[in-house]
């Protein structure tokens, strides 16, 4: 390659890293607009937010003086039910948020004037991953709070526990949030939007093991939830804040943490596929 050829190809590689930072940039702002939006709309902020924390003191205190835990085991309603509400609000942060969020902005018009701007899709989802991101933290941390300070929840003190913790935290809330995007086509507008979200996302939490021990559902529906990622996150977070012996309640008798990988992990790949062929500015039958 000559002097002269090489010229057009290193401004080109210039032009694609700048394009690269210009869009890490925006989608770096985005986030920041994203979550003040998101905490100055009340509805988003009790039904997504803080509803996961409500269920938890209601159940706490309903079943205060039950002890699920097995035999010789003292295991309170707040410790059993935590690691499932940690769950629900990866679902609730990313699926319900925004598949609801982006149908709405789809239907009053927002996603159209951004399409006429220079933001792009690339920095828009940065924006609103990162806000689902920071939301999903301020929520699990406030129901592990609100746990250990309300209820006397005893914290894991092992560090592979908070590691595990990590790691199906980030999965879950991606996988979650890249689901909900590809869920946001479906309502064909705003204003159906919740109709058609919040009973998936309601059911997957009633056969997940979320409000209900999971080895006491029937087998059949076992195999249904199965399918879906929150079963396997809601065992994650039980691997983490649920004594060992707890294991032995699963339909294997581990924690799996193999499968839940493998599960969530396929239906982050598929959620990728689905939000890259659905997801546009402006819907084709608008």
């Amino acid at each position: 390659m000559t002097a002269t050829d090489a010229r057009p190809v290193a401004a080109s590689a210039r032009t694609a890293s700048f394009g690269l930072s210009h869009t890490l940039r925006l989608g770096a702002s985005r986030i920041g607009y994203e979550v003040r939006s998101y905490f100055r709309q009340s509805d988003s902020v009790f039904f997504t937010f803080l509803f996961p924390v409500v269920l938890l003191l209601i159940f706490s205190v309903a079943f205060s003086t039950q002890n699920f835990g097995g035999p010789g085991d003292e295991l309170s309603a707040a410790a059993f039910y935590l690691p499932g509400m940690v769950a629900a609000g990866l679902l609730l942060s990313g699926v319900q948020n925004m598949a609801v969020d982006i149908a709405m902005e789809r239907s009053d018009g927002t996603l159209k004037r951004l399409g006429g701007t220079p933001l792009g899709p690339v920095a828009y989802f940065i924006g609103k991953l990162g806000m689902v991101l920071i939301t999903g933290l301020l929520q699990a941390a406030l129901l592990i709070a609100v746990a250990a300070l309300a209820f006397g929840v005893e914290l894991p003190s092992e560090p592979e526990k908070w590691l595990t913790f990590a790691w199906v935290f980030l999965l879950g809330v991606t996988t979650c949030a890249i689901l909900g995007i590809a869920l946001s086509s479906l309502p064909r507008s705003g204003r159906s939007a919740t109709a058609v979200v919040i009973p998936i996302v309601l059911v997957l939490q009633f056969i997940s093991g979320v409000f209900i021990q999971f080895s006491a559902l029937p087998s059949w529906l076992q195999t249904v939830a199965s399918v879906f990622p929150l079963r396997w996150l809601a065992q994650g977070m039980q691997s983490v804040f649920l004594p060992d012996s707890f294991a032995s309640m699963t339909p294997s008798g581990t924690w799996d943490y193999e499968l839940i990988l493998l599960v969530t992990g396929i239906w982050l790949v598929a959620g990728l596929v689905l939000a890259r062929v659905t997801f546009r500015w402006i819907r084709k039958d608008a």
